[in-house]
């Protein structure tokens, strides 16, 4: 057996109605001033409604920081970092999806070193310390909660990433309740998400692939795979949402130790360029690159296809059932009414050679697909999926 190192969230909280109770949490790990990071849609419907009133009854002083976008800028990052030096923050609690944690994940790091983001970003750069941090996903995809990296858009169109243990919270808190109210495409396109980081882990070849991150992969696939259509087409189902939430966060312990590759690499232009979300930016692009790695990866393939898809435990030989498993994920995208081509949404052909290009800049990911990616491969595939 390989070494390996693995590293994850030292305590988890899985706990419907859970996100009401955060005030005796908090008042632990955050100290008497926390700064709560969130998104305006989500402060609008009221969502964290419950969450602040706990934390006022358990006599915390809080400022809300609720300007956080889609794909994240460094102008809101830097912006949430004003807020809590104004406040003197004591720690960080991220409300929201992955573009809120994210942002409170690196702003815990800000606060905590006075660190500035340039020496930051890449793997292994961040010093630290950061400020104490608590994480509270409202959707099932990003698996941020459990993750040492944060994504943030630059320069309006890159996405640099900023990936250190130091980053993984204090606390996950997983409340399934916060999914009930999730759209259904949001459903489908996070959930999908997750999906992509469990198979993407699985067939990593990062050198710190490790039984850990493969345990958890498969388990996460089959908690998704079991539960994603009922989640999707009713969403008041609470067993199918906290196992779409719980899968998630397997998923994201699992690629946290044991990175995702040209899936990702390939989603961040779409995602940076046209400001597509990123869980479909995913979804357009996994089954064309799993197609290009399938010479390389089939066998890999072969053995996480019935953990999605029960019935294709009965396939003969790899490649046969690595070649159904790609065009059954191809379905199930269409089945839950996720966009499948890029041209779907407004990518034009003219603009696949840019795209090409830009996913070069991902090395960090590419370094780990099963397969070596050139940007004439890139074009190739995002030819695939126009």
């Amino acid at each position: 057996m390989q070494p390996f190192q693995f590293n994850t969230t030292p305590q988890v909280v899985f706990r419907p109605g859970a996100a009401k109770d955060i005030g005796s949490l908090a008042v632990l790990r955050c100290g008497a001033r926390p700064l709560f990071v969130t998104d305006p849609g989500l402060r609008r419907l009221g969502l964290c409604d419950a969450a602040l009133g706990s934390l006022g009854e358990a006599g915390l002083t809080v400022t809300v920081f609720d300007s956080v976008e889609a794909d994240p800028s460094l102008a809101t990052v830097m912006a949430a970092v004003e807020a809590g030096r104004a406040m003197d923050a004591t720690g960080v609690i991220g409300f929201g999806g992955g573009s809120s944690l994210d942002v409170a994940k690196v702003v815990a790091l800000l606060l905590g070193s006075g660190e500035a983001i340039d020496a930051a970003w890449g793997v292994g750069n961040a010093k630290g310390p950061r400020l104490p941090l608590v994480l509270v996903p409202t959707t099932a995809g990003t698996g941020s909660e459990v993750t040492p990296v944060s994504i943030i858009t630059v320069g309006g169109e890159e996405k640099r990433g900023v990936s250190s243990p130091i980053l993984l919270p204090d606390v996950a808190l997983l409340d399934p309740e916060l999914t009930l109210g999730l759209p259904a495409a949001i459903t489908a396109a996070t959930g999908v998400d997750a999906m992509v980081h469990a198979i993407e882990a699985y067939a990593s070849r990062n050198a710190n692939n490790n039984p850990l991150s493969k345990m958890l992969a498969r388990q996460a696939l089959r908690l998704l795979g079991a539960n994603i259509e009922t989640a999707v087409f009713d969403g008041s189902n609470r067993d199918a949402r906290g196992a779409m939430l719980l899968g998630s966060m397997l998923a994201g312990q699992a690629f946290a130790n044991s990175p995702v590759a040209a899936v990702h690499a390939l989603a961040y232009p779409i995602g940076g360029i046209f400001h597509i979300p990123h869980g479909l930016s995913n979804a357009l692009v996994l089954p064309h690159v799993l197609r290009f790695n399938a010479p390389q990866a089939a066998s890999l393939y072969a053995e996480i296809a019935a953990d999605v898809f029960p019935d294709l435990a009965g396939e003969q030989g790899a490649q046969g059932c690595c070649a159904a498993f790609i065009e059954r994920l191809s379905a199930l995208s269409q089945k839950l009414g996720l966009q499948t081509r890029l041209r779907d949404v407004g990518i034009g052909e003219a603009d696949l050679p840019r795209m090409a290009k830009d996913a070069m800049r991902q090395t960090r990911l590419l370094v780990n697909n099963p397969r070596d990616v050139t940007e004439a491969d890139a074009l190739t595939i995002y030819r695939a999926a126009w």
